[in-house]
């Protein structure tokens, strides 16, 4: 049987986007793959209480640093998004359809929006922006924009996050391995080491 760990997250945490980079190297020194669970970071706060660490401004100041020392070990690129915070319910509606869909460009989309975020600073709360993204990555905007408005979408995207924050999750990204939980992109070694 294969192994796997839930994962749930939002393009618009950049701890998130430092996991993703690590996805690949998760399942090659583990052999498990994620299952992916797209929620809404926003909701999440809202339902447990937390906020972002930017609410507080010097931590909002100090954790682009520490996530800068992340990605510089981890070797990928991250840039200041000066648009943050991005409301990604749009985006994250769209990978669900994809999801929902078992498209095989999910991953590919993935990659996509957190690259504009997090590494070409894109301001991905501007709609023409997002339509010209997808267009140049051969992804129809239109056909995106239609799926992520159907209300089965919309059903699936609040269920996941619902079923989230009864499970304990509190921020993004956080990870299962069946009930142990793992929370931020910095304990990535822990699960790892819960996976093997």
């Amino acid at each position: 049987m294969t192994k796997t760990f839930d994962y749930y997250f939002d393009f618009g945490s950049l701890a998130t986007y430092l996991a993703h980079t690590q996805m690949d190297k998760i399942k090659a020194e583990t052999g498990a793959s994620p299952i992916y669970c797209p929620m809404l970071l926003g909701a999440v706060f809202k339902a447990t209480g937390n906020s972002s660490p930017v609410s507080v401004p010097a931590k909002g100041k100090y954790i682009f640093v520490d996530f800068k020392r992340f990605a510089d070990s981890y070797g990928v690129p991250l840039n200041h998004n000066p648009f943050f915070p991005i409301i990604t319910t749009t985006l994250m509606r769209m990978l669900t359809a994809l999801q929902m869909r078992s498209d095989t460009r999910m991953s590919e989309f993935m990659d996509l929006i957190f690259k504009s975020i997090w590494v070409d600073a894109l301001n991905l709360n501007d709609p023409e922006v997002v339509a010209r993204v997808l267009r140049e990555a051969h992804f129809d905007p239109t056909e995106l924009v239609n799926l992520a408005n159907e209300q089965a979408t919309k059903d699936r995207l609040r269920d996941v996050t619902t079923q989230a924050v009864e499970r304990g999750v509190f921020g993004a990204p956080t990870f299962f391995v069946g009930e142990q939980i793992f929370w931020g992109q910095d304990r990535i070694e822990q699960l790892k080491s819960a996976l093997i």
